[in-house]
């Protein structure tokens, strides 16, 4: 069974019976059971997201489950071995073929749903933080919605680092979630007072990396305060999102014309830097992210926390969760 849809409305998603040919050479089949969500799964039903399939597609970017099937020439990996594994697209499933390179071992242990909340957010938030923030140890790093999945690691990760981290969260109660964690500072984001309670959280310290995710006003602020040779990692754009079938398209025209402007001609005047980073170029270059995964293995960045399960059939109701911001830890569904 699979859901697919033609991208522009929620409302579009449908469950099909849709029968799995044998795995071609070098791919393996897995019995999918567990999926994780991600905002860019939002964006790509809506029809925002650039990488978005055109005509009638699966999303989903991440899962977990068992391998059923090994194509030629396929080494290493055997039937019924537990796999987490990521896709570019094609997640909301309950089978998929996939090149043998894009699954792992699910490490001893662990869920099925702790499998399919890891590689997505591990990777884009060590990715963003080392190989294009080059974080360094005794820096500080503003991480935005700290309490999700990226948030999660992110933090982690930075503090293994031996960075200063502070957390933003849209909800107050998120706050015990980032104190379990041990962020040194969080900041419940308010657009009004953003600007004087960064400063707070920093306490006179430099600014040096932002794990960005929000946009807008706060987008700016933080840029305006981080110090030379500052970084800002744009690997999201939650302002963009509302809860929904489709798109609140006046008030994303609106986002849209008061986006932040840099002027690139200023950067050498203030010695800043804004990088964009999105999963799916690391997807790409498989050697790439298994290298990443090699250095990640160096540190201790604990088990995914799993804030929600949904069951498969309830699969548009934990979108329509996740879409309202309320959410701490991975949202995944179950197969």
């Amino acid at each position: 069974m699979t859901y697919e849809l033609t991208a522009g409305s929620l409302a579009n998603l449908r469950l099909v019976d849709k029968p799995l040919p044998p795995p071609a050479p070098g791919e393996v089949s897995v019995a999918v059971k567990a999926i994780g969500l991600n905002f860019a799964d939002v964006f790509a039903i809506w029809g925002l997201y650039g990488a978005t399939p055109p005509g009638t597609f699966t999303p989903g970017l991440e899962y977990a489950g068992y391998i059923t099937a090994v194509g030629e020439g396929v080494t290493g990996i055997a039937v019924g071995d537990a796999i987490m594994g990521v896709t570019r697209f094609g997640a909301y499933t309950s089978a998929l073929n996939i090149d043998r390179r894009y699954v792992l071992p699910l490490p001893q242990g662990w869920s099925m749903a702790e499998g399919a909340a890891y590689l997505v957010q591990v990777l884009t938030a060590y990715y963003g933080l080392v190989n294009l923030g080059q974080l360094q140890a005794g820096q500080t790093v503003l991480v935005h919605s700290a309490a999700g999945g990226v948030g999660t690691f992110a933090g982690r990760i930075a503090r293994q680092l031996g960075a200063y981290t502070i957390g933003t969260i849209g909800h107050e109660d998120k706050v015990a979630y980032l104190q379990r964690e041990g962020y040194d500072g969080w900041i419940v984001r308010n657009k009004r007072t953003f600007r004087t309670d960064l400063q707070r959280a920093l306490g006179g310290r430099e600014l040096n990396l932002i794990m960005e995710c929000i946009g807008g006003k706060i987008f700016s602020v933080g840029f305006e305060a981080l110090a030379p040779m500052g970084r800002s990692i744009v690997y999201g754009a939650a302002r963009y999102g509302s809860v929904g079938n489709r798109p609140n398209y006046p008030r994303l025209l609106w986002q849209y014309l008061t986006r932040p402007k840099i002027d690139p001609q200023n950067l050498p005047e203030i010695n800043k830097s804004v990088m964009g980073f999105n999963l799916i170029w690391l997807y790409e270059r498989a050697e790439l992210m298994h290298d990443v995964l090699g250095e990640l293995a160096a540190l201790d960045v604990g088990r995914p926390f799993v804030g929600h399960r949904f069951a498969f059939a309830d699969l548009p109701e934990a979108i329509r969760t996740f879409q309202g911001g309320k959410t701490v830890g991975k949202v995944v569904v179950e197969v």
